[in-house]
């Protein structure tokens, strides 16, 4: 013999039947958040000039970060930076496309996210941990280092050919000015 409390049953049941005042708060949401998405969109088209200005201040100063954190040589790292400063326009009309398609729907997404109040809270879980003996040296597996040394030389031939286009466009632009 089972017992089933009621109380039990009666969240089951409600959390799994959509009543026809639930449905239409539903609707009312979704035309409420296509609303906020058609708003986003529309001040970004208006705000076009803002958002390039935002666009260049970001690829200024991500770019600048990225070049510093990668290339430690100082000749290769000025470069790089200059290639940067004359690759910015480029970046801002691809960065300007992607936010124009992607980043209402982004913001809308991640503004519904914060006023559905969905309880988010995550109940921590026992992990089991296995503790293995250290050993003073350990020694990488060959087949790890031997991918690491084919992904360093392809990252050697990868700069040294944009330090190649860099210096042949840096050429042609002091000919053209002379």
């Amino acid at each position: 013999m089972t017992i089933v409390r009621q109380n039990a049953l009666n969240t089951n049941v409600s959390s799994s039947v959509n009543t026809p005042e639930t449905l239409a708060e539903k609707v009312i949401e979704a035309e409420r958040m296509h609303d906020v998405l058609l708003l986003l969109q529309n001040l970004i088209n208006s705000e076009e000039a803002t958002i390039k200005l935002i666009l260049d201040c970001l690829y200024d100063v991500g770019s600048v970060n990225l070049i510093n954190q990668k290339l430690r040589v100082k000749p290769l790292n000025r470069v790089m930076k200059l290639i940067a400063r004359m690759s910015k326009p480029v970046f801002r009309t691809l960065a300007l496309n992607w936010f124009k398609k992607n980043c209402p729907q982004l913001i809308t997404d991640w503004l519904h996210s914060k006023v559905t109040f969905e309880s988010s809270e995550k109940i921590p879980q026992k992990v089991a941990v296995e503790v293995a003996e250290l050993q003073p040296y350990p020694i990488a597996p060959t087949g790890n280092l031997s991918q690491e040394i084919k992904n360093l030389r392809s990252q050697v031939r990868w700069l040294a050919g944009i330090s190649i286009i860099a210096i042949a466009v840096l050429a042609v632009t002091a000919i053209k000015l002379n």
